[in-house]
């Protein structure tokens, strides 16, 4: 089947999207590496770096989510690549000097979220005005393609560069991919809509809520919303679990964990490229209660892997169909979201959803934290697997309508482009 072009700006969005995303990859855990090489930071210290800087930076996000709403979309995703160039290449520098503390890798953490929230909803809202509605779902299945390609390629590489060149290097390289970035949705010039009605007024209060307001005003995307909260909190809280279990219970060499993580990720190739396809085959809501269903049976098959070569095989695969259902259900409902939200709302709608999401991750990986002291692993793993084996009863059960005034929108700032 050809590739259906989507014209050059987004091919522009989408290279903005790689470049940044492979950047990420490379540097995928050199921040906690970096705390234990060079500031000696205890356990409890690097958790706080993976959980509490995310979390302070989606606080950080809420106030940016207005502004960001209405403004010109590219100026805000450029001003976000350059912040989050300058907020990271300081971290090689002071590392160079030796003035690196653990409280600057907090803020550095922080702020890397909160941009990235920034960005993303700027992206989204870009999007929608790029392309046709018909081709969402195609533009997202290659967002999604491209995430889980650099999740497959990235750590592998990165790793293999912290070793010969230390941690500070890979920052760098993450840091200047942001650069790269910005030099692509410079390059996607062309005229861009901007939402004019409130551009010059000052922000209200409402303003900061309106995001909240319409996913739980919307029945489809209230559900999904919560949805995500649970599944994405529950999955995410098993990677510490899992990094225990697999590394100090089980016996796994830092090789084999590595492989467990990285040889799955080609299931998001697959899943994301057969979006498109499953969609016009069985309709957009069936596939989100089936793949939406499909994705969570397989988590508590975690709780019961051994040791040896047939566990790392158990991991792979349960891992493999996971990551397959994710990466075929994330396009599908990041298209449902756009075409259920109206031009003027979607930075603030795609922030909120961010930070919903963000704010159920830390607040599960807590609890299994304090679950696996007080019992096990392996019994915090079932109880994880058990727990997210009802969130399908918080997917829509019966397909909701577009409003007729939102999708004319939606068609109208996509032409006027």
């Amino acid at each position: 089947m050809a590739r259906r072009p989507l014209g050059r700006q987004f091919g522009w969005l989408w290279a903005a999207y790689a470049v940044s995303a492979y950047g990420s990859g490379l540097g995928f855990g050199a921040l906690p590496l970096i705390a234990v090489l060079a500031l000696d930071t205890s356990a409890a210290q690097v958790s706080a770096l993976s959980a509490v800087g995310p979390t302070v930076g989606a606080l950080i996000a809420v106030p940016l989510a207005p502004w960001v709403e209405f403004r010109r979309k590219r100026r805000v995703m450029v001003a976000m690549d350059l912040l989050r160039f300058a907020v990271m290449a300081s971290v090689p520098i002071l590392y160079a000097v030796e003035c690196l503390s653990f409280v600057q890798l907090l803020a550095v953490s922080a702020l890397v979220a909160a941009t990235k929230i920034a960005f993303n909803s700027a992206s989204a809202a870009c999007l929608q005005a790029l392309v046709k509605p018909d081709d969402l779902l195609v533009a997202n299945a290659r967002f999604e393609s491209t995430n889980w390609s650099s999740i497959a390629v990235g750590p592998p590489l990165g790793g293999a560069a912290i070793g010969i060149f230390g941690p500070a290097v890979t920052i760098l390289l993450d840091a200047v991919s942001y650069l790269f970035s910005a030099l692509c949705i410079i390059a996607m010039r062309g005229n861009e809509v901007v939402q004019r009605k409130r551009v010059r007024t000052r922000m209200k209060a409402g303003d900061l809520s309106d995001g909240w307001h319409h996913i739980l005003a919307h029945p489809g995307l209230r559900l999904l919303c919560l949805n995500q909260m649970l599944v994405s909190g529950l999955i995410m809280a098993t990677e510490p679990l899992l990094a225990v279990l697999l590394l100090r219970d089980l016996g796994f060499s830092p090789w084999q964990y590595g492989l467990a993580f990285a040889a799955p990720c080609i299931g998001g190739l697959i899943g994301s490229r057969l979006a498109s396809r499953v969609v016009a085959r069985y309709g957009q809501h069936r596939v989100i209660r089936a793949v939406g269903t499909l994705r969570v049976i397989w988590l508590i098959g975690l709780a019961f892997v051994g040791p040896g070569v047939l566990g790392l095989v158990s991991v792979i695969a349960i891992e493999l169909a996971i990551i397959t259902s994710m990466s075929l259900y994330t396009p599908v409902v990041a298209t449902y979201r756009l075409e259920h939200t109206p031009p003027d709302r979607v930075a603030r709608t795609i922030s909120a959803w961010a930070i919903a999401q963000q704010a159920g991750i830390a607040g599960c990986t807590a609890l299994g934290g304090v679950l696996a002291d007080a019992t096990s692993t392996r019994t915090a793993l079932v109880v994880v697997g058990l727990a997210i084996l009802v969130s399908p009863l918080l997917l829509p059960r019966s397909s909701a309508p577009r409003d007729n005034d939102d999708l004319q929108s939606v068609q109208q700032s996509s032409l006027a482009r």
